[in-house]
């Protein structure tokens, strides 16, 4: 639920343009002292990943912010929320949208002085479409050809039955033409798929990864992009330094990139504060009541807003919460803008569409599930039967969700008079593990900041069986099938309009929660002269200079 970010020549495609302007630094607007640029560093602050650092296997931004600064793809998108434009690719050309003939540019290298060759995206599109690989971000691959002979799924999700091994091992949409040209062919015409292709599950693995364990390549990684890894201290410390020998435009100007691993988001702010920290993406919650960010930080605070939007998830393996009406009952309970304006000051806007309307592609105001209505909510609570026992809402406590999260617990207490209360869990990468094994025992918090600038992201993902963060285990056959005709049909345009209408029939679901739209406010230290953030506002490390 990531983006890579940086941005070079345009792709030979038409493709949405992201709605989304970047932020930039309020400090000096000079071009910084070079010298200091050069051999300086930064500390940035992160959480621990859920997982190794393996493209295909990372749907959480802790690891995936990591992951799109250590990674180069074929495609980019643009700080300033423009369309997507080639990154590694040469050309990405087609005549039908079905078949794909993609060139890479020659003599970019992976860190261990390796060519990325065609053969690079090949093989590490064929691993990750493999299920028996694990691979989170499998489902991605589902518009190439042959993916269904590679991919099958656990019939009864986490039930005894296992799903059967696959027929084939490789995708049989996928070629190598020559060292720097493959080809791709889908199972349908997809007017999107070259708008994905900056996302971080497509991006190129060297041939050291087929040589050992997933695991292993995960903990020190080999990537392509602007920085290289040097050390990984669990809890504590991700080094990351620049990769000189990267030829691509967006260079590193700065030298170490140190990403500091937080329990606390208010020790990190404090950091900031001191200038002990060099960048925070989000103040905390605490920071925002009567703007006391400004106060502290001045010129060194940011405020933007992103394409992201907080849901409450609803684990629906869980027999308690199958029924549409109970899921529906929990979301006209809650008063999203009481929400924005006491906890969040205003920060944050209530949400009222399943996509965050700054997506290409979204139609706002189609969440008829998002309207506050207590009474309505009681009504339907009465005719799902009622909730036994204490329902409880789960959030990882690393981060400022707990005021938020025990406002919602609160209102379903009020206003349905369920037994509800709001419940921390001490890390982000133990949350994500339990969510991922399905063991949540209650809603929980989540969020989704989308992959790639459509509207697409917001659904096949999320909502379609097999989606990479259905994490609930949500199942339509008619929102599969309708979303199968949306991402197959002949133009953007036609295709949002058809997910507009595989929407309507998630909203009557109620899947999930969406509760705001997020604003973000950042901040940085002194000594930073410069920067960017991405369209997803994100920092873009190579726009950093002292």
């Amino acid at each position: 639920m990531r983006v890579s970010k940086r941005a070079t020549s345009a792709i030979a495609l038409s493709a949405a343009a992201a709605l989304v302007a970047s932020g930039c630094s309020s400090g000096d607007s000079g071009d910084g002292d070079a010298a200091a640029s050069k051999d300086g560093s930064i500390v940035i602050h992160g959480v621990q990943p859920e997982n190794p650092l393996v493209p295909s296997n990372t749907t959480e931004t802790g690891g995936g912010k990591v992951i799109d600064w250590l990674f180069t793809g074929l495609v980019e998108y643009p700080n300033d929320g423009g369309a997507p434009r080639n990154a590694l690719a040469e050309s990405i050309e087609t005549k039908d949208s079905k078949v794909f003939t993609i060139k890479i540019k020659k003599g970019t290298k992976f860190h261990d002085g390796t060519e990325v060759k065609s053969k690079n995206f090949v093989d590490a599109w064929n691993w990750a479409a493999y299920s028996p690989n694990g691979a989170q971000n499998g489902s991605f691959f589902a518009d190439i050809q042959g993916f269904s002979e590679t991919y099958t799924e656990d019939p009864d999700g986490e039930g005894p039955q296992k799903a059967q091994k696959p027929a084939k091992d490789k995708m049989s949409g996928l070629k190598v033409i020559d060292e720097q040209t493959f080809e791709v062919t889908l199972s349908a015409p997809t007017a999107v798929f070259p708008t994905k292709l900056g996302y971080s599950a497509f991006m190129p693995l060297p041939d050291a990864f087929f040589t050992q364990k997933p695991e292993e390549f995960g903990k020190k990684p080999i990537g392509n992009g602007p920085v290289k890894f040097v050390s990984w201290e669990d809890n504590v410390l991700i080094k990351l330094t620049r990769f000189d020998d990267y030829n691509l435009r967006d260079k590193m100007k700065i030298k170490d990139v140190d990403v500091k691993l937080y329990q606390d988001e208010n020790a990190a702010y404090s950091d900031l504060i001191a200038n002990n920290l060099d960048f925070m993406e989000t103040v905390p919650t605490s920071a925002l009541a009567g703007d006391k960010w400004k106060t502290d930080l001045g010129d060194r605070g940011m405020n933007t807003t992103t394409p992201s939007t907080a849901f409450i998830g609803f684990p629906i393996y869980d027999k308690r919460f199958q029924n549409a009406k109970l899921r529906r009952a929990v979301s006209m309970s809650i008063n999203r803008q009481e929400i924005s304006d006491k906890i969040f000051f205003g920060t944050r806007k209530p949400a009222d569409s399943w996509a965050n309307p700054l997506t290409p592609g979204a139609k706002p105001g189609n969440c008829t599930a998002c309207a506050f209505n207590a009474q309505e909510a009681k009504k339907l609570l009465a005719e799902a039967g009622g909730f036994q026992g204490e329902m409880v809402f789960y959030y990882n406590a690393d981060s400022s969700h707990k005021d938020w999260m025990d406002a919602v617990a609160q209102q379903v207490k009020t206003n349905l008079g369920i037994n509800a209360r709001a419940e921390g869990v001490p890390t982000f990468a133990v949350f994500r593990q339990n969510i991922n094994a399905h063991k949540m025992n209650g809603p929980y918090r989540a969020a989704w900041q989308q992959d790639y600038p459509d509207v697409e992201n917001w659904v096949n993902p999320l909502y379609v069986k097999g989606g990479s963060s259905n994490d609930g285990l949500y199942s339509n056959p008619q929102v599969d099938a309708a979303a199968k005709a949306a991402s197959a049909a002949p133009s953007l345009e036609a295709s949002h309009e058809q997910f507009a209408k595989v929407v309507e029939i998630v909203d009557q679901d109620v899947p999930t929660i969406p509760v705001y739209f997020y604003g973000q406010q950042s901040g940085h230290s002194e000594k930073i002269k410069k920067l960017e953030l991405n369209n997803v506002g994100e920092l873009d490390i190579t726009s950093v200079e002292l």
